[in-house]
């Protein structure tokens, strides 16, 4: 595709010259009818030096310009804008219609085939004014506050300046049908709508900056080789085995070993020695050897003595023993039973009370 030169007058910020026209070896019957009829004294156009001459004197004069759109814009910000139940009412008072107008600064009829305009000093204007005061208000209330809200604001307002005289609309060359009497027209074949929608799109919205992105820090697991936690592998009692464990049953490793339940050892500093009630262990010892004719022996009830365990901490008591003098009286009732008379069981007993004392 070729490149899409523009004459210097239809860079930004210059002053309006006559137009750039490049014309075909042969000009189309169409261009010739059009300056046929915009043409108040006649003129021979038998050749295309004519048409040249003609079309440049036409589009060179000051009365030339050409209405691109009309612009249906509000005359204030929306905060105050006028509130009525009739739409009409509130169409009149708050509403105002811009013109845009431009005038043709190049026509190809050669490689391009196209006609380009740019827009009148009065129409930037406009535009930038209108932005400035009206569409630079809404958008900023329409946003949020931030630090360098202004100015941003005030670099949006700078660049539209810089797109507005930038602009510069190109269609087919067929547009110069529309041209009227002293070289202005308008466009035609919906090409408006085009012009309308291309400078709407010059309003930009105010950017807010993006939320800032926050890291977040999880973390290091804990790995085998970490010397972080001692009892890593270790199983944990879960919350539900912690709640239904009696408080009774958290008995401390010994004595003088001081509980971590404080609850605990209140309780048991509360409760006497007579509310105690410990299950008391299955004494390992066996009574001794009796025959059938051993009558139910009686044993010395001794005090009741307490040992402290060092891991269940219960209370068990020592086994009853029987003194040397019940057994001898079991004996001699045993022997008489069974006749021996005979022995001297006089001299047996002296010998065990001796050993008694």
């Amino acid at each position: 595709m070729p490149p899409l030169l523009l004459p210097s007058s239809a860079a930004a910020f210059k002053t309006r010259s006559a137009p750039n026209i490049v014309l075909s070896t042969k000009v189309d019957p169409w261009l010739t009818q059009t300056l046929k009829r915009i043409n108040r004294i006649k003129r021979p156009l038998n050749s295309v030096p004519q048409h040249f001459r003609c079309l440049t004197e036409t589009l060179s004069s000051p009365s030339a310009i050409w209405t691109l759109c009309s612009l249906m814009l509000p005359k204030a910000p929306e905060s105050e804008l006028r509130k009525d139940d009739n739409p009409l009412v509130e169409a009149l008072f708050n509403y105002q219609i811009l013109t845009i107008e431009a005038y043709i600064v190049h026509v190809d009829m050669v490689s391009q085939n196209e006609v380009a305009f740019k827009l009148t000093p009065e129409s930037i204007e406009s535009l930038v004014e209108y932005h400035k005061d009206i569409h630079s208000v809404d958008t900023a209330a329409a946003t949020w506050n931030w630090s360098e809200k202004e100015v941003q604001l005030k670099k949006l307002q700078e660049d539209f300046v810089q797109a507005a005289n930038r602009f510069v609309y190109r269609t087919n060359a067929m547009a110069l049908e529309g041209l009227e009497e002293d070289g202005a027209g308008e466009l035609l074949c919906g090409r408006s709508e085009e012009v309308r929608s291309a400078i709407m799109g010059l309003f930009l919205p105010l950017l807010p900056p993006p939320p800032r992105i926050v890291d977040v820090v999880r973390p290091t697991p804990l790995l085998p080789s970490s010397t972080g936690a001692e009892n890593w592998w270790q199983p944990t009692m879960s919350h539900s085995q912690q709640t239904s464990m009696d408080p009774w049953r958290i008995v401390p490793s010994s004595p003088n070993t001081t509980s971590s339940a404080d609850s605990t050892s209140s309780m048991w500093a509360s409760m006497g020695m007579n509310e105690m009630q410990l299950p008391s262990p299955s004494s390992s010892f066996s009574e001794p050897y009796t025959t059938e004719c051993d009558s139910p022996p009686q044993f010395y009830s001794a005090p009741m003595t307490t040992a402290a365990y060092s891991s269940s901490m219960c209370m068990a008591p020592i086994p009853q023993l029987p003194l040397p003098s019940m057994l001898l009286q079991q004996q001699q009732q045993c022997s008489a039973s069974m006749g021996f008379g005979g022995f001297d069981w006089g001299r047996y007993q002296d010998l065990s009370m001796s050993f008694a004392m």
